[in-house]
């Protein structure tokens, strides 16, 4: 029988019912087929992070369709292409199998703990943060189909029902997290009147999980109205929140609010810079914008402009955007001058 070589390979063969979720730059599902092409090689993985594949492969085993997942949290190492490093990833096959000490295909349920404990030490294994967790796994309960957290119904309340029996400080990250998973048209609209009213301590956990998905456009307006606001008194964390989570739509009314940003001396500092580059990475997929915002970060002696070029460099649609943009820098400009201090 043909051995085991990938992760892909595992799931099919023990027959898993899997759902795999990209953890890098989002929280967002993954298809299995697109896995199997990044493994062979045939493609390089579409929006790393810190030169990794960050990955969550959620797994049940057996047929016990009640059972709590398991979740596995890999970093697989990328090259500079963005293609897989094998190596790691080999190891851990490795490791899984001689774990389990016999074929896969009679691998059941009670397994589970076993493969479980795989991940520790494992070099391989990440923790994510808190928000992600908490979106990692609101979503990966709606996709086995399983009922929300005990903590939704009081955010449910709270954010959309704008209950005044419900006080902020009642409210867990989880619940906030199903919310924004859950948000039915009727309930964004609702949502969208709330965001002017919200308390930043609920404010920041709201857009750190809406980063996740893409933005309605009922809150575009109230969002950038808190971000002005939040500009005004100084308030960084909860501007670059905001930045964070309107980054993460596709409307282009977010590419100008990042424009009038990128001309503002007084807002683009590295942090405001560092968000735009996180989250709002696709509408710097601009002959105009990429540029400006490139020179912005050279410019500014705080930013960390090799490693936040270097990860824009490995986005698959930006790397070779960014390179041209890096290559026609004249030496006496901005960039110019950041690649010269780099030479020496």
């Amino acid at each position: 029988m043909q051995s085991i070589t990938t992760l892909s390979e595992f799931f099919q063969r023990t027959g898993a019912e899997v759902r795999l979720f990209d953890m890098g730059r989002r929280v967002a599902p993954f298809d299995t087929t697109r896995l199997a092409e990044f493994e062979a090689g045939d493609a390089p993985w579409p929006l790393p992070w810190n030169g990794q594949a960050r990955l969550a492969c959620a797994f049940r085993l057996g047929n016990d369709a009640s059972s709590e997942p398991l979740i596995w949290f890999l970093a697989l190492p990328l090259d500079e292409q963005g293609l897989l490093v094998p190596g790691p990833r080999d190891a851990f096959i490795e490791r899984l199998l001689e774990t389990l000490g016999r074929t896969v295909e009679t691998v059941g349920r009670d397994d589970a703990p076993q493969i479980d404990n795989l991940m520790r030490d494992n070099p391989l294994v990440f923790t994510p943060d808190l928000h992600q967790q908490a979106m990692l796994h609101a979503q990966a309960a709606h996709a086995f189909a399983q009922p929300t957290s005990q903590h939704y119904g009081l955010a449910q309340a709270y954010l959309i029902d704008a209950d005044a029996n419900v006080n902020w400080q009642m409210l867990g990250l989880q619940g906030i997290a199903d919310v924004v998973v859950h948000l039915q048209r009727e309930a964004e609209a609702k949502l969208a009147t709330r965001i002017a009213h919200l308390p930043v301590e609920v404010l920041r956990p709201l857009c750190y999980c809406m980063e996740h998905c893409d933005v309605v456009d009922a809150s575009l307006v109230p969002l950038r109205e808190r971000a002005e606001r939040a500009a005004r008194e100084g308030d960084l964390e909860t501007l670059c929140a905001i930045i964070r989570a309107l980054g993460a739509g596709r409307d282009p009314r977010v590419g100008d609010w990042y424009d009038a940003l990128l001309e503002d001396d007084a807002a683009c500092g590295p942090d405001v810079l560092a968000a735009m580059a996180a989250r709002g990475w696709s509408h710097l997929e601009d002959a105009q914008r990429l540029p400006r915002f490139l020179t912005r970060l050279a410019d500014n002696p705080n930013a960390n402009f090799t490693a936040l070029v270097r990860d824009l460099a490995l986005v698959p649609r930006l790397r070779l955007p960014v390179l041209m943009t890096l290559r026609q820098a004249s030496a006496d400009s901005a960039i110019g001058r950041r690649l010269a201090e780099l030479e020496h």
